[in-house]
This record gives structure tokens, sequence and C-alpha cells, in this order.
């Protein structure tokens, strides 16, 4: 993949402000698309071979299908007002979504797959909250489709960094498959997706990717609705001071895990902090029936 496809702005003149597919990102597994609709506004597609994960990012929405019904009653103004709703939808779905609320901000993921899986709704105080890291390196990890999830391919997940401190710290990286001698599995191959929310219009973040020989070594700052792609190497993150940051990360590849090496020049990091940030957390279940 191009360095410079590595970054990925919004179309500011499109309510469907972000569209790629794996072709266009140059990989295999992940296409994403984001949209705000108006109050009733209405789209339908067809799944086709591919598994959905739609993630509210604002508002509410209702959705028919040939596979059921759901809709949102408790659905959060913004990302940094509550934890998300996730619609898991199979391959060979017929569905419309229609918008509840005015500027409904989605997010949408999906991926080939060849087998089939039960269509699910999960609601924000099914979510599990995970802490972690410590001190300036403190982060709120809330699971959407967690590894283990009745799904083919994708994970996701949301996470929420304070305003200063790192985030996806010690780097890690999942680009190549490694088991152990009795077949565990150590790291998995997966492309992955952030997407950034700030709290300010004018917020950012930073976020580096880079792999063991340097052969790719970026540092890309971004800022609110924009994407970072991630084919291969570690990949930090720092929210910008006064700014928190919020970004939701798809992934995909060779097994629905989260299995991954830490660069071993930041091992010797874990263990070593002192406390959690009190700024944690930052949203919860609780916040939802505030829209």
């Amino acid at each position: 993949m191009p360095d410079q496809k590595l970054l990925v702005r919004p179309d500011p003149g499109n309510r469907r402000y972000h569209h790629f597919t794996a072709q266009d990102a140059g990989w295999n597994y992940l296409n994403f698309e984001t949209r705000l609709l108006d109050k009733n506004e209405a789209f339908s597609q067809h799944t086709g071979d591919n598994e959905y994960c739609i993630v509210l990012l604002g508002g509410n929405f209702k959705v028919s299908s040939d596979k059921g019904e759901w809709e949102t009653r408790n659905g959060r103004k913004d990302v940094f007002s509550g934890i998300a709703h996730t619609l898991y939808l199979p391959r060979n779905t017929d569905f419309t979504l229609t918008a509840q609320t005015a500027n409904t901000d989605i997010a949408i993921c999906w991926v080939a797959t060849n087998e089939d899986h039960p269509p699910y709704l999960k609601q924000p105080e099914e979510a599990a909250i995970e802490f972690r890291g410590g001190d300036n390196a403190n982060r709120q990890i809330n699971s959407l489709l967690q590894p283990g999830f009745d799904c083919h391919k994708i994970v996701c997940v949301e996470v929420y960094t304070p305003s200063g401190n790192w985030s996806s710290y010690p780097a890690h990286k999942h680009d190549e498959r490694k088991v152990d001698a009795n077949g565990n599995l150590l790291e998995a191959e997966l492309e992955e997706i952030y997407f950034y929310k700030t709290d300010k219009p004018n917020g950012f973040a930073i976020q580096q990717i880079y792999t063991d020989d340097r052969s790719l070594d970026e540092v890309i700052k971004v800022h609110n609705n924009e994407a970072v792609l991630v084919p291969k190497g570690y990949h930090p993150v720092v929210a910008g001071h006064g700014y928190n940051v919020y970004y939701l990360n798809f992934l995909a590849g060779s097994d629905q895990s989260l299995a991954n090496t830490p660069d071993p020049q930041q091992e010797w990091i874990f263990g070593t902090w002192k406390g959690q940030d009190p700024r944690l957390p930052m949203v919860t279940a609780e916040m939802n029936t505030r829209i």
C-alpha cells in the first residue's frame, strides 16, 4: 500500500462522508463507510457475500430486514455521550436503515465471508469496558464485536483516550500469523482501520505506523472524522493535549482475534505504571439515556 494512502480524509460535500473498499485500500478484507442521515432518511442495501457491522456513532436508527427488525431507543448524542449500539448482519441479508433523529451518524464495515451467523443488535450495556495501561498511557476500550463474538472475521472496538495520553501503547503489531508449539495463536495477521472523532472541532491525534526495519515509518496528524489504515507494523497513538480522542477500530484477517506482538523495545513498560487516570471511564452505558 502506498504510504500516502494511510490517511483517508472525509468528503466534506457528501453525507456519505467515507466510502472505500478493500480494493481502494490496497488490501484484502476491510471495506468501510460512514453516513450522516437526516431524521426519517433511509437507505437500503443487500449484504451479498459479506458480513456487516453497523456502529451507531450518534442518534438513533431502526433497521428492517429479511432476517429481523431492530430499533435503538437509547442512542447517544455523539461518541462522547455514551456507548455504541452495534448491529451485526450476516451475508445474503436485505436491509433498510432509517434514521430516527436528525444527524444520525453511523459507521459500517463489511468483510467477505463464506459462513452464516445470526444477526444481533448489541446493546450499550452489553459492551465490556476495559481500562488498559496506566498513568498517561491509560485509555478506555469498549468491546463491540469482541473476539469470540458469533461472526466470521470482524472484530470491532471503540477506544477513548483522554487529553495528552498515549494509546495503543506500548506499540503492538498484528501483521503475521504466529502459533506456538501447541498450536496456540500468538499473533494474528490483521488489517485495521482507525476512525477518529475528537471532542472539539480542531482536536487532533498523532499516530505513528512503523515496522521493525523502518521500511515503513510514518507519523500522521489525524483530525476529526479522518481515518488511518494500518496494513502492517506497529501503530501507537497520542491524543493532542487539550483534546479527548475517540477512535473506532475495525479489524479482519486470518483470525477473529486481537492476538498481537508488542514492540520488543517497549515491552519493559508493561507493569511500570503507578496508577489509573481519574478521568476514566470517559463514557458509560448510563449516559445513553441522555440523548
